[in-house]
């Protein structure tokens, strides 16, 4: 798909292409969620930030709200696969409050997988946010009831601290 949104271009591709590729991040298989967060990637790179904050990253954060886990999970996979092509403002002001609010969810495979993102992002967030949002999000969790949660808190914790 970035390879065909690339030579259409990016009028071509949200008229007629971004629907579908957005659908993907929601398929009920795994494979082709996955692979539908590597495409935003690389359309990120294609059609640029801007785009990307127009377009992308309010919709795959909003999907942080849905009902079906699977979908908040795969709003902490694009968060991962988005922090390297977007700059730290945005990373603090929007990708930020979206994870720590998902540090609350009733699913203990996504509050570890929150953990899990906190570790990913860390080179990429200033001390102010690490010590303001980050620790006390990741010393809520090394609290929580499941062991995996707890685990993958105590890794981030260590990242925080080196």
């Amino acid at each position: 798909m970035p390879l065909l949104a690339e030579q259409l271009g990016v009028e071509f591709f949200d008229e007629k292409l971004n629907s579908l590729c957005m659908s993907w991040l929601v398929d009920g298989v795994f494979a082709i969620r996955s692979a539908a967060t590597a495409n935003l990637k690389k359309l990120v790179a294609i059609f640029g930030l801007e785009w990307a904050q127009n377009t992308v990253i309010t919709r795959v954060l909003s999907m942080a709200r849905d009902p079906n886990y699977l979908h908040r999970m795969t709003t902490l996979f694009a968060i991962n696969v988005l922090v390297p092509v977007c700059p730290q403002d945005v990373i603090t002001k929007f990708m930020v409050p979206v994870i720590s609010n998902l540090a609350n969810d009733a699913v203990p495979n996504v509050r570890f997988n929150v953990a899990k993102t906190i570790a990913y992002i860390l080179p990429n967030l200033d001390a102010h946010t690490v010590d303001g949002q980050i620790k006390p999000c990741l010393t809520k969790l090394q609290l929580d009831d499941d062991a995996d949660v707890k685990w993958f808190a105590n890794e981030a914790l260590l990242i925080c601290a080196n």
